[in-house]
């Protein structure tokens, strides 16, 4: 008999984390479950680690080169027998009820998709800074339905909201293989939001509960803290990509919304362009930049203030975790590091 839930976690590198995130995964009060490790061609001890645990639930699948998160979340995808897909990164955890609580509020609601609200904790920290939904600005006190716009429109890069991209929903195996839903292999940063995005417009129903049960941790070598170009390039790239479909040409509410976060990530995308060659000291590069980008300098002087106070943290206060996304969502809502 298949089992109700399969938590996929990809791993790649991350054996000082991955068996905190096995443990949680295979510690939830609901029991009937399968754990699918697939390691993305990693060359530290994390494979070692993973293979110390004898539980006959888990299972390790291995990638003999590095194909990106997409690649093997997908891998895990395909090897999955549960009713329930959920999702686990390796240097994240679960709380021991996760599973059991949004299993029964999906059945509940007939959901296609669930997730719950992330606890966000710095690496090394023994307790939660805060959580998703807090530092959201939007009041949410209880279970409510998630559309596609809500969804596009309170997740823009830089901007307060509720960014359910970086969520974990659990997804109704039977509802992505209906459809076809699988990660895009291209995109290495931001792929949640897009999955999310792909069940949506194929009409998903997706609930949020307001409660936490999954532990996000910030740590300064995650796949989310590489480079800005990478990242921001690939959204554009994306936003893009998925506004030529024909159906969403078709949600006039949904293309402004997709045009407005596409209008965002290329005038940040302009800004990095210039920064970052400066950062490198390459001033030929940063200047042609430059002359590309004519919001730049007011860009530049909006951001001064911002920019001296994360140095003077930095290097003077020695806040070594003032590039994370804890302190800038603290900075953002006024909250004291």
């Amino acid at each position: 008999m298949n089992p109700k839930v399969s938590v996929i976690i990809p791993s790649y590198n991350t054996e000082a984390y991955i068996a905190k995130a096995i443990e949680s995964a295979l510690d939830q009060t609901l029991t009937d479950i399968e754990v699918i490790v697939v390691d993305d061609g990693s060359s530290d001890k994390t494979v070692e680690v993973a293979k110390t645990f004898t539980d006959q639930r888990l299972q390790v699948i291995l990638n003999q080169q590095n194909l990106g998160v997409s690649a093997a979340r997908n891998r895990a995808l395909r090897a999955a027998q549960g009713e329930w897909i959920a999702i686990l990164d390796s240097d994240d955890w679960y709380a021991p009820e996760r599973l059991e609580k949004l299993v029964l509020l999906a059945e509940e609601t007939n959901a296609d998709m669930i997730a719950d609200d992330l606890y966000l904790i710095k690496d090394g920290a023994t307790s939660p800074w805060s959580t998703l939904i807090q530092e959201s600005g939007e009041h949410i006190d209880k279970i409510f339905q998630i559309d596609i716009i809500y969804f596009v429109e309170t997740d823009v890069y830089g901007q307060i909201g509720l960014h359910l991209g970086l969520s974990k929903p659990i997804f109704k195996r039977e509802f992505l293989v209906k459809h076809g839903i699988e990660y895009d292999e291209t995109i290495r940063i931001t792929e949640d939001f897009w999955l999310d995005m792909k069940c949506l417009i194929n009409g998903a129903r997706f609930f949020l509960v307001p409660e936490p049960y999954y532990f996000y941790r910030s740590r300064p070598n995650s796949i989310v803290r590489q480079s800005i170009l990478s990242r921001l390039n690939q959204c554009c790239i994306a936003t893009n990509s998925f506004m030529q479909q024909e159906v969403v040409k078709k949600n006039p509410a949904l293309m402004r919304a997709l045009s407005y976060n596409l209008a965002v990530f290329k005038r940040n995308l302009a800004y990095f362009q210039v920064v970052v060659p400066m950062k490198e000291r390459k001033w030929l590069t940063a200047l042609t930049e430059i002359s590309k980008n004519p919001y730049f300098v007011s860009d530049f002087i909006s951001r001064f203030s911002n920019i001296i106070e994360r140095r003077i943290q930095y290097y003077v206060k020695g806040n070594k975790s003032v590039f994370d996304m804890s302190y800038n969502l603290q900075k953002k809502r006024k909250i004291p590091n």
